[in-house]
């Protein structure tokens, strides 16, 4: 009794789980196209994967992030998860804004002087101050 008992279970446990030929999805699936990994250089042949973006001022790429880190000045009530990065060549900047597509360059006059763009004042003081302005808008070291 305990044998047939245990076949009973078995069989019905078999034939539950089989997969039915008429059951089977017939639907034909589309070839899924494949990226290949770090190909996503801009047009200057830069690979963001990789951290490098163009450098107007350098004329090649660069990773920002090993530049200098600005951060936004603090708000009430506000957090900010982004940053921007500046670098330098001789008396240039080059301004790269999480606001901004494009970055700017700012020049100074003379050493010890800030530096300017338009609205945009990069001043050497305990680190870095960027103001839009007038108005403080980053800090960095």
């Amino acid at each position: 009794m305990k044998k047939m008992f245990l076949f009973t279970i078995i069989a019905a446990a078999t034939f539950s789980c089989a997969k039915k030929v008429s059951q089977e999805n017939t639907t034909v699936k589309e070839p899924q196209e494949k990226k290949l990994v770090g190909g996503d250089s801009d047009a200057h042949v830069c690979k963001g994967s990789a951290g490098y973006t163009w450098s107007t001022l350098k004329k090649e790429c660069i990773r920002i992030f090993e530049g200098t880190k600005l951060s936004h000045t603090e708000e009430t009530g506000k957090t900010y998860t982004t940053a921007a990065y500046v670098i330098f060549d001789g008396n240039k900047a080059e301004l790269f804004l999480d606001t901004q597509k494009e970055s700017i360059i700012l020049e100074r006059k003379s050493e010890g002087d800030s530096w300017v763009n338009g609205d945009l004042q990069l001043i050497p003081w305990k680190g870095y101050v960027l103001k839009k302005a007038g108005k403080i808008i980053y800090t960095g070291e």
